[in-house]
């Protein structure tokens, strides 16, 4: 169902109950307007027998010239009044009828004052009853009258409404339809649209219920237009980065297949294997670049504190091979046993890629037979190797993807730095690279950022 169709629905449903209730309301009100001019009219028609009742309690003296009387039929235009609704009786002290008109009998209440709604025969009268000195005079009407006028009264109000229900149905439906005119013109806007179109949607002169959708269509296609963008720059940078190796792979393989055996097969055979390495490393940090993207937007889930010793052990047991193989060592330093070592939540497993990446490369690049020290603080952490330091103008391009100065006898693919990067702005680290403090070799620290509060213990 449509969301005008159930507005309308609404509408023609909740309709007839406001007016039931709006009926039963003017009913109560008619009701009461009713009882209270019936009743004065009451009071005062006791009070004027009253004025013509001797006070001496005689009842021969008694003038009732002045009573009304009904009207007989044909003699006389008694037009809408209907004086049989009406009745008047009067008793003396002993309680005997001196008046009884129409020949209602009123029940005779001897000290009562006041109104009192009573059963005369089979209808329902309101009754009014004046003790005054000798005499008891009591009036009285049919509910019958009352309820009648109260009836057309209501009714006279209501049949225009029930006349004008098609009329206000129709004039409910356009302006339902005019109230939704703003999103049918933004589904429609919508529809035309081509599946690549990403552009946000104008929200001036939209109504200000569909501005927070349009807030969050606009989030929407923003963050959508980020995936599709870093998916494309990730399928170009890979095919753009694996086209060079691939190209060396099938050229070292050329080389060992018509190489006769010998020194240089082995040669050939050693250059493949490395190839094949090289080409191994790239598409396992392109897999964990891609993997790191995608979780840019949705953050790291926090669901336990990182234990940095664990951390440390994995990545260093990573890079011995490497730091083997150039003949350095790797030495780490931890605050003392009662400070807690960078207290925070996040993911392991991602911490322990960024700091193998800092790892290797710190010991990729050291001089042979040094030391890379990594220091573990409260609020840091720190790792700084001996080397030659860097030009200001590689510094200042460390983490571009697939960056690499020109002279380097290490393979690599220029994304190590990169994704490190990325993983610690997920957890609200910063990484900064510069030489160490004396000057010479190279250092790289994570520590919280200024925007960025370490996470409490748990």
């Amino acid at each position: 169902m449509t969301l005008q169709r159930r507005l309308l629905v609404y509408v023609l449903v909740c309709a007839p109950l406001v007016w039931a209730v709006a009926f039963a309301v003017s009913f109560d009100r008619a009701r009461s307007e009713v009882d209270e001019l019936f009743d004065t009219q009451l009071m005062r028609m006791v009070r004027q027998v009253h004025a013509l009742l001797p006070p001496d309690g005689d009842a021969t003296r008694i003038s009732f010239a002045a009573l009304p009387t009904a009207p007989d039929a044909g003699t006389a235009d008694s037009g809408a009044a209907d004086l049989r609704d009406l009745t008047i009786a009067v008793w003396d002290r002993s309680g005997r009828r001196v008046l009884d008109r129409d020949g209602i009998a009123m029940p005779y209440r001897p000290g009562h004052s006041g109104f009192v709604d009573e059963t005369i025969g089979p209808d329902a009268w309101r009754v009014y009853y004046l003790p005054a000195g000798e005499w008891l005079v009591a009036a009285g009407q049919r509910h019958h009258e009352r309820d009648e006028l109260v009836i057309d009264v209501t009714l006279s109000q209501l049949l225009p409404w029930l006349l004008m229900l098609p009329v206000l149905v129709l004039a409910l439906a356009w302006a339902v339809r005019r109230a939704l005119a703003p999103m049918q013109g933004l589904v429609r806007q919508l529809s035309r649209r081509d599946a690549d179109d990403l552009t946000p949607i104008g929200s001036n002169g939209q109504p200000g219920e569909l501005q927070p959708l349009l807030a969050a269509m606009n989030g929407l296609f923003a963050r959508v237009a980020d995936v599709l963008a870093r998916e494309r720059r990730f399928t170009g940078d890979a095919a753009h980065e694996l086209r060079t190796p691939l190209a060396a792979l099938r050229a070292q393989w050329d080389v060992v297949r018509r190489a006769a055996p010998g020194p240089a097969r082995a040669q050939a055979e050693a250059r493949l294997a490395a190839g094949l390495d090289r080409m191994d490393r790239l598409v396992a940090q392109l897999l964990m670049l891609s993997r790191v993207e995608s979780l840019r937007s949705a953050g790291v889930p926090a669901a336990d504190e990182v234990n940095w010793r664990a951390v440390v052990e994995e990545a260093v047991v990573d890079c011995l091979p490497l730091a083997e193989r150039r003949h350095v060592e790797i030495s780490c330093d931890w605050p003392a046993d009662e400070t807690h070592a960078l207290p925070m939540l996040g993911s392991t497993a991602l911490l322990t890629v960024m700091l193998r990446n800092l790892l290797d490369n710190a010991v990729r690049y050291a001089t042979p037979h040094t030391t890379v020290k990594m220091t573990i603080a409260e609020m840091a952490l720190s790792i700084e190797n001996a080397s030659t330091a860097l030009a200001p103008d590689h510094l200042a391009r460390l983490g571009e993807r697939f960056h690499r100065p020109e002279g380097q006898a290490e393979p690599g693919s220029g994304l190590g730095i990169s994704i490190a990067q990325r993983i610690a702005t997920l957890h609200g680290l910063t990484l900064s690279f510069g030489p160490k403090a004396d000057g010479t070799g190279f250092c790289a620290t994570a520590r919280f950022g200024t925007a960025a509060k370490p996470p409490t213990q748990g």
